[in-house]
């Protein structure tokens, strides 16, 4: 709580923007497009940037590039900012990953970051020849991939583990990722929302990533995930980043009346595609609390329930909201935009210092939250 909120955003190496809609979306998936943009986040308030994981072409995603290349080449064009790429546990062997982000690391001198995705669209998997495993299993499976990775850059010598999906035996890996004061290995970021995800938010994760949620839903996981890290040997305490899609405009109305026009225009057959793809990870677990098990249509426009944030207003209810959530436990917010050059933009010059006077504001007010 005593640092500065942090702020991230949804890297577009995904065709078809940030939402399922055919509202007009001034965003590119290509590479020169994104470079610009890299450069641009960094100088508005942006310490990280995120960038998704498809595959293959699904639910309006018709083109994507890979994440790890991505981020790579973002962190190559950039001078600051902190690249997180997505990478899926049963694609990637844990030994080879933690290698090619200490090779990551040492290029952009210590700005790489993984996000382990357990993963939700079947069909990727299967495309690929590769297993599918039970829901419970898939975040199993995540929760080894992690601790192999840190036993991997953090061991002094040969890296031992043996589990049940993973075993490496006297893996010594040099260059080690480089070594950057206050972080004793690469972040490792992870989302979720069902107990499984939770347990590991808790247990092995750097950060817990959350999907758009009101106040109290936001709460009630940030209290789960504390309290499993209660009981975890830890190297740092977990942090929570949540997801919100911005849209800030000069007035209330204006910014309702684009979100109501982007639902409005939703590409209805990718959205019910997504829906029945990804209503079995809820619905898959023993307590029906997996991801988007409560999402509705217009939820699901935003493919990670980005509205249920409710970062949509003016600049100065929208760092309302941010700060409310800082005190519910966020370090950082994850954004999307419709157009993201200009918002982005946007986001540095009318919205972020306001939000920096609000934390002073709440520092003043509040001095024992800056003290947790």
């Amino acid at each position: 709580m005593q640092e500065p909120l942090k702020f991230a955003y949804w890297v577009p190496n995904v065709s078809g923007g940030l939402v399922t809609s055919t509202i007009e979306q001034r965003t590119d998936w290509g590479f020169e497009y994104n470079k610009k943009l890299a450069q641009t986040a960094e100088n508005n308030g942006f310490e990280y940037a995120l960038s998704q994981i498809r595959y293959m072409a699904s639910y309006g995603a018709d083109h994507q590039h890979e994440a790890t290349a991505f981020s790579l080449a973002l962190g190559l064009a950039t001078e600051r900012l902190k690249v997180i790429a997505a990478v899926h546990p049963g694609l990637w062997e844990p030994s080879v990953l933690a290698k090619w982000v200490a090779t990551a690391d040492h290029l952009t001198n210590g700005r790489i970051a993984v996000n382990i995705v357990s993963g939700w669209l079947k069909a990727e998997f299967t495309a690929m020849g590769q297993p599918w495993l039970e829901h419970d299993e898939r975040y199993r499976r995540s929760n080894e991939f992690i601790r192999v990775l840190r036993e991997i850059w953090t061991s002094d010598g040969g890296a031992e583990f043996a589990g049940d999906f993973y075993r490496i035996r006297d893996f010594d890996l040099k260059p080690r990722p480089v070594d950057v004061p206050g972080r004793p290995h690469p972040e490792i970021f992870q989302g979720g929302n069902s107990t499984a995800a939770r347990y590991n938010g808790g247990a092995v994760s750097d950060w817990y990533f959350s999907n758009g949620k009101d106040y109290d839903g936001f709460s009630e996981q940030v209290e789960e995930v504390l309290g499993h890290a209660k009981t975890a040997e830890r190297l740092q305490p977990v942090r929570f980043g949540l997801n919100g899609f911005m849209i800030a405009r000069d007035g209330e109305k204006e910014a309702r009346d684009t979100l109501r026009e982007i639902i409005e225009k939703a590409n209805r057959p990718a959205v019910e595609g997504f829906r029945d793809a990804v209503q079995q990870a809820g619905s898959s677990t023993g307590d029906k609390r997996g991801m988007w098990a409560d999402s509705s249509f217009e939820d699901l426009v935003q493919y990670n329930d980005g509205f249920k944030t409710q970062l949509i207003g003016t600049p100065e209810q929208i760092a309302d909201r941010a700060i409310e959530y800082k005190r519910r436990g966020a370090n950082l917010l994850l954004l999307g935009f419709l157009h993201f050059q200009e918002e982005v933009e946007h986001f540095g010059a009318k919205v972020l210092p306001i939000i920096r006077e609000k934390e002073a504001e709440l520092a003043a007010r509040e001095p024992q939250l800056t003290t947790v």
